[in-house]
């Protein structure tokens, strides 16, 4: 049995759901948006514990893993939000947090809420995808203007995003952009050697990999709409020693499901951008036609 956790008509949950019917896996979702009517019991000391959601009574000794796709519980959209209701979603969160940390070996989390931290520091997460064994693009992070300039005359062309977990999108350092020069000095920004190449998302559910390639003029393909850029993506086959690094990269950062940012320049070399802790797949698996949902269910289910 798999419980997928999180809002269920959003893409990723509603897929995964899909998926599992599909497979005929026994599953359970726990809609955050009514975690107010569903009860927990759980002893710390053994990991042993009991959730009952829907009128079902789930063992959840026997839950073999557990999808994670949640956000803060005060701010579910949808949900009910009187003080008691609040209060109630808030507890049921926070204990099922502390059993999945506490859980038995045998089950399977994607992503345990440690592992999906370390996406809270880019500079830090760059140094791990380093020891991985990739390259990453040279990198400055600072408020000072004065670094930036001599940054720039090194590495020049450059962009800049969030060091921080904040979806931020990714902009190149323009004559739009230095207008704005005067705000670095109250907040430290992220810039880096604009890297050619083409632009590769890769997901890692335990061992698969599936790989999706970004076609298009923009320079953060996500946003390629929004700046009047044509989009194409398209599921390719990365190399095997790029597959075995993105491997490595997942298991050092404890993250067995997670969305890894790389770039295959001219020259077939590779760089790596940084890792998404907790993927909005399903726009990788519908565009481009990438069975991530079922592979991720049968990961939860019975592992690699």
């Amino acid at each position: 049995m798999i419980l997928l956790w999180g809002i269920e008509s959003e893409p990723p949950v509603r897929l995964a759901v899909e998926a599992a019917e599909r497979a005929g896996i026994d599953h359970v979702v726990l809609n955050q948006r009514s975690a107010a009517d569903d009860d927990l019991e759980i002893d710390l000391t053994t990991g042993s514990g009991r959730l009952v959601t829907r009128g079902r009574s789930i063992d959840l000794a026997a839950v073999s893993g557990v999808y994670v796709r949640i956000m803060d519980p005060g701010r579910v959209p949808g949900a009910a939000v009187t003080p008691d209701r609040r209060s109630r979603a808030t507890a049921l969160h926070e204990m099922l947090l502390t059993w999945l940390d506490a859980a038995p070996s045998g089950c399977r989390v994607a992503n345990p809420t440690a592992a999906m931290a370390t996406n809270g520091s880019k500079p830090y997460q760059a140094q791990v995808i380093a020891a991985a064994g990739f390259a990453v693009p040279e990198t400055l992070v600072t408020d000072d203007a004065r670094s930036l300039d001599e940054f720039e005359a090194l590495h020049a062309p450059l962009v800049f995003k969030s060091t921080s977990a904040v979806r931020s999108i990714v902009r190149p350092l323009n004559a739009d952009a230095r207008r704005r020069l005067g705000r670095l000095r109250w907040l430290p920004v992220q810039f880096q050697h604009r890297q050619p190449g083409d632009d590769v998302r890769v997901h890692v559910i335990g061992n698969r990999v599936l790989a999706a390639r970004a076609a298009t003029e923009a320079v953060d393909y996500r946003y390629a709409s929004r700046d009047g850029q044509q989009l194409s993506l398209e599921a390719v086959e990365v190399p095997d020693e790029v597959a075995d690094r993105c491997r490595v990269l997942s298991r050092r950062l404890g993250l067995p499901f997670c969305g890894i940012d790389l770039m295959e320049g001219p020259d077939g070399s590779w760089v790596c951008f940084e890792v998404n802790p907790s993927p909005g797949y399903s726009w990788y698996e519908e565009a481009a036609g990438l069975a991530i949902s079922d592979a991720l269910v049968a990961w939860l289910s019975h592992g690699d």
